[in-house]
C-alpha cells in the first residue's frame, strides 16, 4: 500500500486566509503545544521562490515504514538490527515489550495517512483527545530527525551524507494503491532506506522552508 508525505508551507498567505484547509488541525496542534507549555506552530511571511506550494516531498510502501520503525526500536533497545522480508511477530512483540519507549518516538509513535510533524522541538509527541480522534499524535520535525540519525548506521546510510532522495510522488496515491518500486538498492535493508530518506528530505525541507509534514 502507498504513503504519500506532503510539506505544507506554514506561510501567512495560507495560514491565516480564512479558506485555510489545514485551519482546524493548526488550531488542534496550537492547543496541545500550548497545554505542553511550548510555542504554537510558526507562521512565516510569504517569501517567493522560497516558501513553495502545498506538494508531495515522498512516497513509500505503508509496510516498509514499519520496517524502518522496527530497525529504530531494535537499536535503541540495544538489539540486533536484522534485515527481514515481511512483517513479523518480532515487530509486534517490540511494540508491546517497549509502549512506552515507542510512545516516546516521533518516528514511531505516528497515525499514517494523517496526522503531522511540525517544525517545533520537544522531546516526545504530544497527544490529547482532540489529537487521537483525528490525526493521532503530533511529531516534531526535529525530534524526527534526531531518530532518523540515530538509526541510519543501522541500516547502512551516513546521517552526515546521505544518498540523493527518491524522486517525490507525481500526484497523491490511495492508500489502497500499490506503491511504485523501491529504487535499486542491494542492501539488505533496501526498503528501510527508502522511507529514510523520504523522511529525511522531508524533515530538512521543513526545517529549511518552515512547513509541516503530512500524511496522507
Amino acid at each position: 500500500m502507498a504513503c504519500d508525505l506532503w510539506l505544507v508551507p506554514l506561510v501567512d498567505v495560507l495560514c491565516h486566509s480564512p479558506g485555510n484547509p489545514f485551519a482546524e488541525e493548526l488550531a488542534a496542534y496550537d492547543k496541545a503545544l500550548t497545554d505542553a507549555g511550548l510555542p504554537t506552530v510558526p507562521v512565516f511571511a510569504y517569501m517567493p521562490g522560497l516558501s513553495g506550494d502545498v506538494a508531495p516531498v515522498a512516497g513509500f510502501d505503508y509496510d516498509a515504514l514499519h520496517f524502518l520503525r522496527r530497525a529504530y526500536l531494535l537499536r535503541l533497545c540495544g538489539l540486533a538490527v536484522t534485515p527481514v522480508d515481511e512483517l513479523g511477530g518480532d515487530y509486534e512483540q517490540l511494540l508491546e515489550m517497549f509502549e512506552a519507549t515507542a510512545q516516546d518516538s516521533h518516528l514511531v509513535w505516528h497515525y499514517d495517512h494523517a496526522g503531522a510533524y511540525v517544525p517545533v522541538d520537544f522531546a516526545a509527541p504530544l497527544s490529547n483527545d482532540e489529537l487521537l480522534e483525528g490525526g493521532g499524535p503530533l511529531g516534531s520535525t526535529q525530534g524526527l530527525l534526531r531518530e532518523l540519525d540515530f538509526v541510519a548506521p543501522a541500516i547502512g546510510i551516513d546521517p552526515t551524507n546521505p544518498p540523493t532522495a527518491p524522486t517525490p510522488p507525481d500526484r497523491p496515491t490511495s492508500l489502497e494503491e500499490r506503491a511504485d518500486p523501491t529504487p535499486y538498492d542491494d542492501s539488505p535493508f533496501a526498503r528501510e532506506r527508502h522511507v529514510w530518506l523520504g523522511l529525511h528530505a522531508a524533515a530538512t525541507r521543513s526545517l529549511g522552508q518552515g512547513s509541516m509534514i503530512v500524511f496522507s
